[in-house]
């Protein structure tokens, strides 16, 4: 994978691995995670490693950045208005099969409030909205879960009107800080009744600076042997590392430090793709906990990313094919006369990393579609015709005739 930013793991919930590396400024009290919340991130980490290993094999030797949070909370949503299989297909891919729906909606809930309000040197913002078609009846259970766990803004518009991407795309970019601006297609779809949309924004500040004079030129080795220009910032500190036979890896804090990024380098021969795949929530458990402070000097190149993907063939794969099924989905709880389906689930990221810090954005799109239904026929028998009187099981005609003009 050509990618500099080898493996950078949700950023948003890497704060667990935070400890006290003597070097680091001193860290601000934060409330201790309850079980549940302990449970939720341990589910929605281990959901990021399958998502990025089922990414990979689509992506192979290319650069990809993903935000499983943001896909977790967009699906989080829409799991609230399914039902039956449906439901349990999506709990499942989720790793929530244990978990009741109050104890998934009030843990996303509670993981919204920590995540904002957890550094006051980082600028962490999620927020979430539904919008759907003025003329579509969405059940008010559903609308009012997702108001009060997920904070959704909630709105009806003419999805007809190129007004209604604008609105939604608006929200979009104001919410990513202008890093994303577009998700939601103009025209929209006539069979898209709804969308759901997640969106991340995250910028920090290293706790250690790279000093802009040290950034260097130097060659980076791509995968085939062959070269290309990069800009190598460097930083000599005390920093949380550990070096195995397979890979090196540093922790690098942002602000107060309950932020980072780890960073990962394999060993020659290795790859990060093969690393990434390989990974568990007990196996990074295990490389968070090997991380020790230790003096060195860290050589890590300046990078800008814009990744997007379509997620339609990763969650199928991943066991929520049933959802994406316009014969089989339920989605009733959204809407009781049923007939809807996961269209699409739409991702796009941004990361700039610098030697200032890092800005990350994320949105995920769930777009809810309609099942066709065939248009109202007229039909006025009002000239000569034809009819037939059969038995039906055996298809056996028994009268037939035409009326020319017919009498009372």
């Amino acid at each position: 994978m050509r990618s500099i930013s080898l493996f950078l793991v949700t950023l948003s919930l890497c704060f667990l691995s935070c400890k006290d590396f003597g070097t680091a400024p001193e860290k601000q009290e934060v409330r201790q995670l309850t079980e549940l919340e302990k449970r939720l991130v341990q589910t929605s980490n281990q959901f990021g490693f399958n998502l990025l290993r089922t990414v990979n094999q689509s992506e192979a030797g290319k650069d990809v950045f993903i935000s499983p949070l943001s896909v977790s909370m967009a699906l989080g949503m829409t799991l609230n208005g399914a039902n039956g299989t449906t439901q349990e297909a999506i709990r499942t891919t989720l790793g929530f099969s244990e978990m009741t729906m109050e104890e998934i909606n009030k843990t996303y809930y509670a993981l919204m409030q920590l995540l904002r309000n957890l550094d006051p040197k980082v600028q962490f913002k999620i927020a979430n909205s539904i919008w759907h078609r003025l003329d579509f009846s969405v059940e008010q259970e559903f609308v009012e879960t997702n108001r009060r766990y997920f904070e959704a803004a909630v709105k009806g518009l003419n999805f007809s009107s190129p007004d209604a991407s604008r609105t939604m795309n608006s929200w979009v970019e104001a919410n990513t800080n202008g890093k994303i601006k577009t998700i939601v297609p103009n025209p929209i779809p006539s069979h898209i009744v709804m969308y759901l949309i997640n969106a991340i924004y995250f910028k920090g500040t290293w706790t250690y600076q790279f000093d802009r004079t040290k950034t260097i030129d130097a060659p980076f080795f791509l995968p085939d042997g062959t070269t290309k220009p990069a800009k190598l910032m460097q930083l000599r500190t005390t920093l949380p590392y550990v070096e195995t036979a397979t890979y090196q890896a540093i922790e690098l804090p942002y602000g107060d430090s309950l932020f980072n990024m780890i960073v990962v380098l394999p060993k020659r021969g290795e790859s990060p793709e093969t690393f990434a795949n390989s990974l568990s929530q007990d196996s990074w458990n295990v490389l968070r906990t090997s991380l020790h402070a230790q003096l060195g000097r860290v050589f890590l190149p300046k990078f800008k990313l814009e990744f997007e993907k379509l997620l339609n063939d990763q969650l199928k794969a991943m066991g929520m094919e049933v959802a994406f099924d316009a014969d089989r989905a339920d989605f009733t709880k959204i809407h009781r006369a049923g007939g809807l389906f996961i269209s699409e689930v739409k991702h796009k990221t941004f990361v700039q990393v610098d030697e200032e810090g890092t800005e990350a954005a994320a949105v995920t799109s769930v777009e809810i579609g309609r099942t066709s239904t065939p248009p109202e026929f007229l039909m006025r028998v009002d000239r000569p015709f034809f009819f037939a009187i059969t038995e039906r099981h055996s298809g056996t005609l028994l009268f037939v005739g035409k009326i020319v003009e017919p009498k009372l």
